[in-house]
């Protein structure tokens, strides 16, 4: 068997231009431009709150290991987190992961409480989950429908790889 290859990448504030490749940074009522776009295809807008652990994740010294990203296609998907920090795995909706060379389009956020952020329609996303030890809520609107619209980039079993992230 072929050893596993892993890719280490540093996880960055979010800003507006570091996410554009992946969606939208909502901005106050006053802005002259509201770039935020939500998109629901069927219909199903919906408002929860999820969590996640962070024994969940499995860790190396560096950081949070990512082994597969999930992607939506029939609606949009903005996260908050409400009560702690969390990072977050995303690359373009372009990327299949068909390719070993895809991975090179994988990048790490860390979203501090509070932040907020707006996956565009099939941008490929793992977590947030939190940084430190415990359990995230996460503020969550998407489309009612996405235990059926939940495609797998499954980069450990299909690619030979993993993400590292470096917090």
């Amino acid at each position: 068997m072929a050893e596993r290859r892993t890719l280490t990448v540093k996880a960055e504030p979010i800003s507006v231009a570091a996410w554009e490749p992946f969606g939208q940074i909502p901005v106050d009522e006053t802005e002259p431009v509201d770039p935020v776009h939500l998109e629901f295809k069927l219909a199903d807008p919906h408002i929860n709150f999820i969590f996640h652990w962070f024994d969940e994740m499995t860790r190396t010294a560096v950081g949070p290991v990512c082994d597969h990203l999930n992607r939506h296609d029939t609606a949009t998907q903005t996260l908050m987190p409400m009560n702690c920090d969390a990072v977050v795995v995303v690359a373009p909706a372009e990327v299949d992961f068909s390719s070993p060379d895809h991975l090179d389009t994988v990048r790490a956020f860390v979203l501090r409480r509070y932040d907020i952020c707006n996956l565009a329609i099939g941008t490929w996303h793992w977590g947030p989950f939190p940084i430190e030890p415990g359990r995230l809520r996460l503020l969550n609107v998407q489309g009612k429908g996405f235990p059926n619209d939940n495609l797998v980039a499954h980069l450990a079993r299909d690619l030979g790889a993993v993400v590292e992230v470096a917090i």
